[in-house]
């Protein structure tokens, strides 16, 4: 019966609760991320969890209807979907609230979205996203500066060991169109890329300069300048140039940064039409967050999204509040000053036989006797 506990503490795959210390973690580290955005001036804004499908999946938003939950709005009539991510919603503020505010704006957003399927790396589909967004301007100083915060962003958590991997999802596009691939070979390429399999790619037009982009992977400078001495057409050059241009800038104002380029890595970046990134951490094979150029209803606009269900595996835990004891009866401006000394108080509210024991038992490590501090 579902009014069993065993029963009612049952939650759909993917969906968990998060208790005390974890939700308390969670909420420290979006706290510090919002802190930083808003220290370089990206104004924080908060779209809805639901939205009208047609509004949600226009734009970059297409790639990702097949991720969403849909129900039908009563009020309106009109199918509704649940986010998946929060970037298409920040694209659409920005292209209509707030279509007249000065260019280039930057935003910032933190929330809860919510994926039809789990991955085997992402077994969560109910997880907090944080991120940034520039819109118009098409520099690579703005590409630059996105990836820098992001990164930033991950070292003021304390995360060791972060690194950002480039890439360029137009590269390949470019050097297809210039030898003039049919469909069928270029799903063939795509596979062989996907994979990092040069045996795949074994009698296919353009073999060669294929196998070079794959050889041409690994940290930034000796990356690109492997890129620039294969023979690509003359589209591919040019994305290769602001390649170049994008790194040297993080490399220039970041010269500590982990940089690597993957130009041919595309997976989970179908919507970027620039320079695109993703996020790592030492030692760990999952995504901390991803970003990268697009564009909003013809604006130029790059950003970076971080993942809080991988973030939170690897960042420290923030140190908490001590927690101390008010015996039922102390005064109320008695626990604000230990409050704003910085104690998380816990009130009694009834009498105690041994108020050292009632304190252990609620979790604290102290008790307040005549106003002195009395360690448990």
């Amino acid at each position: 019966m579902m009014n069993d506990p065993a029963n009612r503490a049952l939650l759909p795959a993917g969906l968990p609760d998060i208790l005390p210390p974890e939700a308390a973690h969670e909420a420290s580290v979006v706290a510090l991320l919002m802190e930083g955005f808003a220290a370089q001036g990206f104004d924080p804004v908060k779209p809805p969890l639901i939205e009208f499908e047609d509004s949600l999946f226009s734009g970059p938003g297409a790639a990702l209807a097949r991720s969403s939950f849909r129900l039908m709005d009563p009020a309106s009539g009109r199918m509704l979907a649940v986010r998946p991510d929060m970037t298409p919603q920040i694209s659409r503020i920005a292209a209509t609230r707030m279509q007249d505010a000065p260019r280039p704006l930057r935003l910032s957003y933190a929330g809860e979205v919510l994926r039809v399927k789990s991955s085997q790396l992402r077994p969560e589909r109910q997880f907090a996203q944080a991120g940034i967004e520039l819109i118009g301007s098409s520099s690579c100083e703005a590409d630059a500066e996105i990836v820098r915060l992001a990164h930033e962003g991950l070292e003021r958590l304390g995360i060791d060991g972060v690194s950002v991997d480039l890439t360029l999802p137009t590269l390949v596009p470019a050097v297809c169109g210039g030898l003039g691939l049919s469909g069928e070979d270029q799903a063939r390429l795509r596979d062989a890329l996907d994979h990092k399999d040069p045996a795949r790619l074994t009698g296919l037009s353009g073999q060669a300069v294929f196998e070079g982009l794959l050889r041409a992977g690994g940290p930034a400078l000796k990356a690109l300048t492997a890129l620039e001495a294969l023979n690509l057409p003359a589209a591919a050059k040019t994305e290769i140039g602001r390649l170049k241009d994008v790194a040297q800038a993080i490399m220039r104002d970041a010269p500590a940064m982990t940089l690597t380029i993957d130009a041919v890595e595309t997976r989970g970046l179908e919507y970027h039409c620039g320079v695109a990134f993703t996020l790592f951490a030492k030692g760990q094979s999952f995504e901390l967050g991803r970003g990268g150029h697009y564009e909003v209803d013809g604006q130029p606009a790059t950003g970076a999204t971080l993942f809080m269900d991988t973030v939170l595996k690897c960042a420290p835990r923030q140190e908490m509040r001590p927690r101390l004891y008010l015996p039922l009866g102390t005064p109320r401006d008695v626990g604000q000053t230990w409050r704003a000394k910085g104690y998380a108080t816990l009130a009694g509210l009834e009498p105690a036989a041994d108020i050292a024991q009632e304190a252990k038992r609620l979790g604290c490590g102290h008790w307040l006797n005549n106003n002195q501090i009395v360690d448990i």
